[in-house]
């Protein structure tokens, strides 16, 4: 099956989340231009179940109270290998299973604006 069309804008941006780093599905809708379309950057992740791809989907968490996001509690073979592969990252939980946005999240650094000629921005 293959994905909706609109969906590879969330693959795009979490090709781009690095090592260490956590962004939560929200982020993802967020920074996509879909600023309540967390779901459906849950069910792209959830497309490549079992399919070949780069993408780091591990990276992706989702929002708790306050500044701390958790792996998904639905699948919990999927849970702990993605809390696996967040470790070996070097990326820390607390004793509730939950990780620090502050510490290890990520939003791409905005581009400064561009100069017009003559020095007016």
């Amino acid at each position: 099956m293959k994905p909706p069309p609109g969906w590879s804008r969330y693959y795009r941006i979490v090709a781009r989340v690095p090592r260490g780093r956590v962004v939560t599905y929200g982020g993802v809708a967020a920074l996509a231009g879909r600023p309540r379309g967390a779901r459906e950057v849950g069910y792209a992740l959830s497309a490549l179940r079992g399919a070949l791809h780069d993408l780091p989907w591990h990276r992706v968490l989702g929002k708790r109270a306050g500044e701390w996001a958790a792996v998904s509690l639905l699948d919990a073979v999927g849970a702990a290998a993605q809390r696996d592969l967040l470790e070996r990252e070097g990326v820390a939980f607390d004793a509730r299973g939950r990780v620090s946005l502050a510490r290890h999240g990520w939003s791409p650094r905005r581009r400064p604006a561009r100069r017009r000629k003559g020095g007016r921005t």
